[in-house]
Order: structure tokens, then sequence, then C-alpha cells
């Protein structure tokens, strides 16, 4: 697994170590042909269905079953790393080939994905899942292109796009292995991570308006300095997610100021607020927290306070039955694991709101991702893949 992890990291190598394998490029068509020639080696079936997505299929011994779902995505974010995505593909692999060499076939059928453009789009998981949009519009792909004609570049098809959405008896449940993307195992000294769930995100545009004035000649008692407001309320925000119960998640990540200019007191601040948690209540609870705290600080500052929401993504729970085989599997392997929720969208975010779904976190050197320094050992990388390997038997014999 290691090597084809180092190989498939040569399409889209950057100078400085760097992967960029953007959705629909010429380097995410090669990463795709490469990927689909392992899984014909491995003795998989293949087809691309209309979303996109790179599906490769070995039946089980009992007709009729549905089928157990591994996979992830091989696309990557501008200054990506080896492992985000494409260890979830690579280590659906790996089982398939583990099965095979020891003489083992599962009860279900067992499919192994890399779905379309998980980093910008996220087609591929939406068109399976049946929650994908029929505007064209409403698809901002990484290289401008309209989303008919990437999707046709590598075996897709836009009109036919409902045809992606599988039907509700077709899956038996989904498992992701992927790359933690944070240190929280790295520091809790886990060696796997066992996901609740996909946190659900609101994200708001603020808009601060005091008076821009004259840097000198402005008593401090006199100003309605925008800047100063958004200061407290960036604040603001961060305390309500430290004191909330639980382990929420609140980030302000833009912030834009007029007239920006080194004696000019400012008069006006744009900002971004984006909250995350798996649990809906807390979501709903950290956005009231956030109106009031607005209307106090608007009030105390003599500056005016709009918010605008931005989008709202629902959480995913991860289904009981899984998140039990992968605690019970890491178990039986003796490796050290802790609970923990994805803050990080994935594909298991999207089938999880049609089927059973479940993720496996290994750890990430430093928490970092999306980086030249993204790094995960073989050795976990390995762990991460036996514990693919033994929940999937678990679930097999299970459902």
């Amino acid at each position: 697994m290691q090597w084809s992890i180092e190989q498939l990291a040569l399409l889209g190598a950057q100078d400085d170590g760097s992967v960029c394998r953007r959705g629909f490029t010429k380097a995410d068509c090669e990463g795709r042909q490469r990927v689909a020639r392992w899984m014909e080696e491995a003795g998989l079936s293949i087809r691309v269905d209309a979303a996109g997505n790179l599906i490769g299929r070995w039946d089980g011994v009992e007709p009729g079953l549905p089928a157990l779902v591994t996979g992830s995505h091989i696309d990557t974010v501008p200054t990506g790393g080896h492992f985000d995505g494409a260890l979830g593909v690579l280590a659906g692999l790996d089982v398939v080939r583990t099965l095979k060499a020891s003489g083992r076939r599962l009860r279900h059928p067992l499919e192994v994905i890399a779905f379309a453009d998980e980093e910008s789009t996220m087609v591929g998981c939406k068109g399976m899942a049946g929650t994908a949009s029929f505007d064209p519009a409403d698809y901002t792909t990484s290289n401008g292109e309209p989303i008919a004609v990437n999707l046709e570049r590598i075996g897709g098809h836009w009109p036919s796009l409902a045809s992606a959405r599988r039907d509700d008896a077709s899956i038996a449940a989904f498992l992701e292995l992927h790359v933690e993307q944070g240190s929280v195992l790295e520091s809790r000294g886990d060696a796997i991570g066992v996901v609740d769930g996909v946190v659900g995100q609101r994200r708001f545009s603020i808009r601060i308006t005091g008076q821009a004035n004259h840097a000198g000649t402005t008593p401090m008692d006199l100003r309605q300095d925008a800047l100063v407001t958004a200061a407290e309320v960036v604040l603001a925000i961060e305390t309500l997610a430290i004191r909330h119960p639980g382990d929420p998640v609140a980030t302000v990540g833009r912030l834009q100021v007029w007239p920006n200019a080194a004696n000019v007191v400012p008069g006006s601040v744009e900002m971004t607020v984006d909250l995350r948690d798996l649990s809906p209540q807390v979501l709903e609870e950290l956005v009231d927290g956030l109106m009031q705290n607005l209307e106090t600080i608007g009030e105390r500052r003599q500056c005016s306070i709009a918010i605008e929401p931005q989008f709202e993504v629902a959480p995913t729970p991860a289904d009981a039955l899984v998140i039990e085989a992968v605690a019970a599997s890491a178990a039986e392997l003796g490796f050290s694991y802790s609970h923990l929720p994805s803050r990080a969208s994935h594909d298991a975010q999207e089938l999880g709101r049609r089927w059973p779904m479940g993720m496996i976190f290994v750890p990430s050197r430093g928490g970092l991702s999306h980086s030249a320094a993204e790094f995960t050992s073989a050795e976990q990388c390995r762990s991460g893949a036996a514990v693919l390997l033994k929940a999937l038997l678990r679930l097999d014999q299970m459902l």
C-alpha cells in the first residue's frame, strides 16, 4: 500500500513536495486511470457512474445482498499532501488483495470507490447519495469549466446525473479510512480514531458599520470604531465555543477593513464566522449566543452589526453498529483508540445521510494536512488498513 501511495503522489507532484491533483485536471485523470488499472489487477469489475465515481466491485458469495462500500477520493487541494483521500481508496484495494491472498470472500459484495471531486464540488458523493443539485450554476469548479464538461472528461454524464443515485437497498454500509488532518490522536497517543460522526456547519458573514474619521483629531470616547468592535466580536465568538459544554469550534477566518488606512479610524469591517459541532442543538445554541453577543456589542460600541447566512450543512452521525465494529476491531488488534468527531467534510458525510456510515482515523503528524508537510507513517497506514479489514469482516457477519 505504501508503494501505491508514493506512486499516486507522483501524479501532480510539486517542487515543494506537495501534490496538486485538483478534480478534473490532467493529473486527476491520470490518477484515476492508474487507480482503475490497480482495481483491474486486483480482480475488481470497474464502472464509472454518471457522477464520475470510479467504482470497483468484487461480488460476494451470497447473491442479492447489498454491498459493503469503502473508499474516499484522490483529488487534492492546490497544495495537497500524499495521504488525504488517497489512503482511503488505496487501503480499500489493499483489503481486497489481502482477502484474495487468504482465499476469503465476503458474504456481501465489496465495493471500493474513488469519489469524484471531493475537494471542490463533492459531485461524486452527492450524486450517489441523491443530494446533488441539478442546476449547473450551483457548481463552482476549481478549473472554472462547466460541470458538464468536467464530468464528461472523467467518464461521467451530466444529463444522466440522477442515475448516479443508488437505491436504498444497494448499500449495506459505508466505511471510510482517512487521515485525521488534526492533532487529537497524536496528542492522546492513540493509534486509531473511532469517528462518531461528521460535524454540521453554520457559516455567516458579518458586516460592522461605524464611522470612518481622522485618527488624530477624533477623541477616543467619541469614536465609532468598526475594527475595535470587530475585535470584541472575534473574542466573543471564541468564548462562545470555549465555554459551551462539549467541544464545538468557532472560527473567524476572514476579516476585511475599510478604509484600511494607517491614519483613519476604521469605518466598516466584514468578517466570516464558521461554527461546527456534531449536535444540531449545540449549533443552534451557538447561533443564538452569537446573535445576542452581536446585539450587545453593537449597542455598547454604537456600531450597527448585520449578519447574513452563507451556508448550512447538517451533521451526519455515524451509525452505532459501524462504530461498534470499528472500536471492537481496533481493540481486538491491540490498537489504542478513542472516539472523536470529524470536523472536516468527507464523502462519508453525504453517504451517511442515506446508509449506515462510519469512519476510521489514523494520526496526522503535527496535525498538518493540505500541505507538503502532511505525513502519516507507513506503520500507521497499515494499522488503519488492518482495522478497516477487520471491521468490514465484522460488518459482513453482522449485517
